[in-house]
């Protein structure tokens, strides 16, 4: 009798580990390139199953500020897309607007304003900072405009990072942990690039440990 006690729960474990990973790769869409865009419908399915309530300062500012870092990387890649014409900047750019979306859902639901979506202007100095430098290094050459990419996306894990640490809301880290994964596939997708022309990409925000774990991922 124990014995099938045993067997009946680690069945039932081994079940709802399966349906939470399935769930979870649901939400996301990668291509043979690493370009990994958000799964919309599946993402608004996912999220009507967590409670929502009040949110803390913190976890308000994240919001706002993440929605805007992804807005960041979409309206770069768009941009260095027009100057230089590569399939890399097309795809994931496309690709995060659907993380921008993302953000922008959770904003939504807990009635905060979602930022105005004018290419190259941010409500946050910071980011507009970021913004007008990476474009202008951007412009010198397809390289440097890779390694734009590749360095955009090392601050999105970190900041991602640091913004998962500020809240235990299971909506807001189911969003947050999705769009990490989809940096690091980003990441990966810039250095192969990058790669394929003879250049050796080195980790400019994130440590060299946690970059070998992510590119050999």
């Amino acid at each position: 009798m124990m014995k099938i006690l045993i067997l009946s729960l680690s069945l039932l474990l081994i079940s709802a580990m399966n349906t939470a990973y399935a769930s979870d790769e649901d939400l996301m869409v990668v291509d043979e390139n690493q370009t990994t865009a958000v799964n919309q419908t599946a993402l608004s399915l996912a999220l009507s199953d967590e409670a929502s309530g009040l949110l803390t300062s913190l976890e308000e500012e994240g919001l706002l500020f993440m929605a805007e870092e992804e807005k960041l990387a979409g309206d770069v890649y768009s941009a260095l897309n027009e100057v230089w014409n590569l399939r890399v900047f097309d795809n994931i750019g496309r690709a995060e607007q659907t993380h921008q979306a993302a953000v922008e859902m959770l904003l939504e639901r807990y009635s905060l304003a979602v930022p105005a979506n004018q290419a190259g202007e941010f409500s946050n100095e910071s980011l507009q900072s970021l913004y007008n430098d990476l474009l202008s290094r951007g412009g010198l050459s397809v390289e440097e405009a890779l390694r734009v990419g590749a360095a955009i996306e090392e601050i999105d894990i970190l900041d991602l990072q640091e913004r998962m640490a500020q809240t235990d809301r299971e909506d807001i880290l189911l969003v947050y942990s999705n769009l990490k994964r989809g940096s690091e596939n980003h990441l990966r997708a810039f250095v192969n690039n990058l790669e394929r022309r003879g250049v050796q990409y080195s980790p400019v925000h994130l440590s060299q440990e946690e970059y070998d774990r992510i590119i050999e991922g």
